[in-house]
């Protein structure tokens, strides 16, 4: 059992106004202390996100009674549980979703969005699963209701959410062409498990698509572009597609769709967030995960692609990083460091 004593307090990156990468400072805060139905985690590593660099620009809308300071993924020890937990105790090397307060020395989350470090893992890579394998997951799995034999397309297959995709893809025998950004990222895109990668800034995507499905289209697109490649997704999808929408990097309004289109292919479009998920759905994700996911990390599959580390006090260097778009994989914070 671990005989870690809490501190009064702690250091946690906050975002002092919205901006650039230049506005995250540490500051001094009180550790937080467990809900009923919460951990309190000793943070050893801190995952960051796309969703982090929107929430620190202003332009990502945060539900009531979430906490501002960025980080919705952790990996660390349970130094603390409240008064109804019974699914973890002190000790615990765990990874969860949080509600925000990541970037930070100790943070508290759900009992329900926590899962224990798979076997073998260590606290950096554990850091790096829990945002993208929850959102893969409820989308490709849950919304677009991918299975085996099924067919996917994924832009951006070498960021957090798209190697995440290509993985879990290969795993459950989906197969799955990408668009990347140049040669380098497109032949990481096939080291991580697609079948096609197309540099989007070379080649016409939908071309590929048609060739690549012998002009059937895909059964799934997880697209993180947004109205800019709406009507393409819509041309690349098979009949009975569904196009999965959870990325706004081209625009958040297609100014002209086609309806017609969509009827003609009984195609599927939608949407979502997993920040403005209920906690039971998001525990519904993690149970799923843990029993069908979980083993495959175990067994050293699907483990997440770490590009690069940085102590907690770099957190502008990570998101600047994250901001130039050469990263492979997970950007992850060292918080002991």
């Amino acid at each position: 059992m671990s005989k870690h004593v809490i501190p009064d307090q702690m250091t946690e990156v906050v975002i002092t106004q919205p901006g650039g990468p230049e506005v995250l400072e540490p500051r001094a805060a009180l550790v937080p202390a467990p809900l009923d139905n919460e951990v309190l985690v000793r943070v050893e590593a801190a995952g960051v996100n796309r969703p982090d660099v929107m929430q620190r620009m202003g332009e990502y809308p945060m539900p009531p009674g979430v906490n501002p300071t960025p980080g919705l993924e952790i990996a660390g020890e349970v130094i603390a549980v409240g008064a109804q937990v019974t699914s973890f105790a002190v000790g615990d090397k765990v990874c969860g979703l949080t509600e925000g307060g990541g970037y930070a020395e100790y943070c508290v989350l759900p009992a329900s969005q926590t899962l224990p470090i798979p076997a073998g893992v260590r606290a950096i890579g554990a850091a790096a699963i829990p945002e993208t394998f929850f959102t893969v997951w409820a989308n490709v799995f849950g919304i677009g209701r991918a299975t085996k034999g099924d067919t996917m397309l994924v832009h951006g297959g070498t960021s957090g959410i798209g190697s995440t995709a290509l993985m879990l893809a290969k795993e459950f025998g989906i197969r799955t062409i990408t668009t990347d950004d140049g040669p380098d990222k497109c032949k990481a895109a096939l080291e991580i498990g697609a079948q096609i990668a197309v540099d989007f800034r070379e080649h016409d995507f939908v071309e590929a698509v048609r060739d690549w499905t012998k002009g059937d289209g895909v059964d799934v697109i997880l697209d993180i572009v947004g109205g800019a490649y709406l009507e393409r997704n819509l041309t690349s999808l098979a009949r009975d597609g569904r196009l999965l929408s959870i990325g706004y990097l081209g625009g958040e309004v297609a100014p002209q769709v086609n309806l017609l289109a969509i009827a003609l292919k009984r195609a599927t479009l939608t949407g979502s967030t997993m920040r403005s998920r209920t906690s039971h759905e998001k525990a519904v994700i993690a149970a799923d995960l843990r029993a069908k996911v979980w083993p495959a990390l175990a067994a050293g599959r699907c483990l997440p692609v770490v590009h690069e580390v940085f102590p907690l006090a770099r957190a502008v260097d990570a998101h600047r990083m994250m901001e130039s778009g050469t990263h492979v994989g997970k950007i992850v914070l060292d918080v002991t460091a």
